[in-house]
């Protein structure tokens, strides 16, 4: 059995969080292959690694000085090392790298010192070897991922190393410059490994203990999603649930390989487990029917209006919809009546431009009148146990009315594992909360 097991930021912040990792990784002997992002913060007040990185790049290529920036860098590592009981001179690393650096050195490579450092540390610490990225991790010149590059250097090294642990983040084109992910790509390298590996499973290591079914933010000690589809997270995702960076989840839905989310600081707990489809539902997913709640605030509607509009609605709509695309006005839902429709899309995207497109709208031949509200926010109710079961939606809209909240959209997916919801923002985080504790408790 393989599992590669990627840990974040805040999983290796200090000498604490490194002692943590390593029992995590030494209980479960198939944990080959580690990958590891640059040190996080240790507190609120603290600096990211990476951060402290880009800030150093910052300074370098304005002619400022930024010794003292890196000796904060230079600090933690140091700190780290001697705390572990380790031998590696990281302090003469460091100060190699930036010697040799200047105002053509990119910020891609700087940015990616922070992983390196971390993987080098983390390699002693653990007995692994280290391998770097950039030795495996191969982009085309177009900036993508060259695969197939990809793949064959990392079986080789697989072949050469039992277990590895690797920095996260980046990797290189073929002439050997370092290119990077975006922010959070430490995900994406540990996707791509598993993947490319055919891994029985990824861990992805954090700060929470897998992905909770409503923002703690509005529900206070929400529960935790122990199973969730692929199509079901990116349904939670899209909606503003913060979980995965996307590209880190498809290499991984290519091959069905699962994806567990754990917590570094409770080991024990088994996380969440996301994958394709689950052979077998448990009792508590067949009773509860949600999966998760999520939502966004802050739409606008337009409500559209032509008396006897029938069959001229296709016409009409179309003009509708060339008339959003040259606003360039994103938009979100359709919904529609016998002589009536409506368009909602984001009010961030209007605010310049509403008065414009209202004049155009009312001028339209066709068009008899039309209103825009403001102040809607959406809530998608996520499920796979929803689809095609009956009385779902009747439930969810008598919990609302009978809470006096007004539901002003209705829409569900076609594969019927999401129910969206239009309420007016006021009573956003009381819709959440009724529709968590009506459903999910």
């Amino acid at each position: 059995m393989l599992k590669v097991a990627k840990f974040g930021g805040t999983s290796l912040s200090d000498s604490k969080q490194f002692a943590k990792v390593k029992r995590i990784v030494e209980a479960d002997e198939s944990r080959k292959t580690v990958v590891v992002s640059a040190p996080g913060r240790r507190n609120e007040k603290d600096n990211k690694i990476t951060d402290l990185l880009y800030l150093c790049h910052a300074h370098i290529k304005y002619d400022v000085d930024f010794d003292r920036v890196l000796d904060m860098i230079k600090e933690r590592y140091i700190e780290i090392r001697n705390e572990c009981s380790l031998n590696i001179d990281i302090e003469n690393i460091i100060e190699k790298t930036f010697e040799e650096i200047d105002k053509n050195t990119s910020q891609d490579f700087i940015a990616s010192r922070g992983e390196c450092f971390s993987a080098m540390l983390m390699a002693e610490y653990l007995g692994y070897q280290f391998v770097d990225a950039a030795d495996w991790v191969t982009f085309g010149y177009d900036g993508r991922l060259d695969y197939r590059a990809t793949e064959e250097k990392l079986k080789d090294l697989q072949g050469i190393y039992e277990r590895i642990v690797t920095p996260g983040f980046y990797g290189a084109y073929s002439n050997g410059e370092i290119k990077a992910f975006s922010r959070g790509g430490s995900d994406i390298t540990g996707a791509i490994a598993a993947a490319l590996l055919r891994a029985d499973v990824y861990e992805n290591w954090t700060d929470v203990s897998g992905i909770l079914m409503v923002d703690p933010r509005i529900v206070k000690n929400p529960k935790t999603i122990a199973r969730v589809t692929y199509d079901e997270l990116r349904e939670l995702s899209y909606m503003g649930a913060s979980v995965l960076h996307e590209d880190a989840v498809f290499p991984l839905r290519v091959k069905d390989i699962p994806l567990n989310i754990r917590n570094t600081n409770d080991p024990d707990n088994p996380g969440t487990i996301i994958r394709e489809s689950f052979e077998e539902e448990l009792e508590e997913e067949n009773e509860r029917f949600i999966t998760g709640i999520a939502g966004k605030k802050d739409f606008s509607i337009i409500n559209i209006y032509k008396n006897r509009m029938g069959s001229a609605k296709n016409k009409l709509l179309r003009d509708v919809l060339e008339l959003f695309e040259q606003y360039d006005i994103p938009i979100e839902q359709i919904p529609s009546g016998v002589d009536s429709f409506s368009v909602l899309f984001p009010s961030d995207c209007i605010k310049t431009k509403k008065y414009d497109l209202m004049s155009a709208l009312r001028n339209h031949e066709n068009i008899d009148s039309c209103d825009l509200s403001e102040g809607i926010s959406l809530i998608a109710i996520v499920g796979r146990q929803m689809a095609y079961r009956a009385g779902i939606s009747g439930k969810i809209f008598k919990a609302l009315g009978d809470n006096n909240v007004n539901i002003r959209t209705i829409e569900q997916g076609a594969d019927e594992i999401n129910i969206m919801v239009g309420v007016f923002t006021e009573d956003f985080e009381d819709a959440i909360r009724i529709l968590y504790e009506s459903f999910a408790i």
